[in-house]
């Protein structure tokens, strides 16, 4: 195995965040007083940046989308971030990396400020080197910047010993964009045409498949 770092996305990846995320964005709609869809419905803001979903999905301008972004953290801070569950086999995955001396780093579109403390609430903290996410501010919004920044701070500079792992197109075009291989996660929220058409090398429908590729990999994919 070639990949001495595993960088993952959070949501969709290492956890099923849906019941937190989708009811801060309906809490969030109903205060800019839109009439929210079915939570199911907006299982589409899971993955991207927030000011980016709010704006591609409910056409707003880019002041209006900050302000449902604050409304959303209004709830998400105050206990909606914990509403999540752990994917079947994402621990085993990570235990296993850790024993083959694989460093596994998340790199998510989550401000850090509540990666952190999801993580530490969920067990799996000690599995993670390193917490790469945006700043409260949206400093560091984009998917491509966090994987930067986590190059950056741990002074990697081979991306080709890297492998991000993740749901959506973001994560696959933030590792293109940092010139690293990506896989895909069916379990989590994107569709396998959208991952593979965004420059995934290959996808795998449950966390313990992709560990085992993982363990028996030879060279990249």
């Amino acid at each position: 195995m070639n990949y001495t770092h595993l960088f993952l996305d959070m949501d969709g990846t290492v956890i099923d965040s849906a019941p937190g995320v989708t009811h801060a964005v309906s809490y969030a709609l109903k205060k800019c007083g839109i009439q929210p869809p079915p939570c199911e419905e907006l299982t589409c803001f899971i993955g991207p940046p927030l000011v980016w979903s709010f704006a591609h999905f409910y056409g707003m301008n880019e002041e209006e989308a900050k302000q449902a972004v604050a409304y959303y953290r209004e709830y998400y801070s105050n206990g909606g971030m914990l509403e999540c569950l752990v994917y079947d086999g994402m621990e085993e995955l990570l235990r296993a990396m850790q024993q083959r001396g694989v460093i596994c780093v998340l790199a998510t579109s989550k401000p850090h400020i509540y990666a952190n403390p999801i993580l530490k609430h969920i067990g799996l903290d000690r599995y993670f080197s390193f917490v790469s996410g945006p700043e409260i501010d949206g400093t560091r919004d984009a998917k491509a910047e966090v994987i930067a920044y986590a190059m950056e701070q741990l002074g990697l500079t081979d991306p080709s010993r890297i492998l991000m792992v993740g749901d959506r197109e973001h994560d696959t075009l933030g590792a293109q964009s940092n010139h690293m291989d990506s896989v895909g996660a069916l379990w989590g929220f994107g569709t396998r045409e959208e991952l593979l058409a965004t420059g995934a090398k290959a996808v795998f429908e449950t966390p313990a498949q992709l560990m085992d590729a993982l363990l028996h990999l030879e060279g990249t994919f």
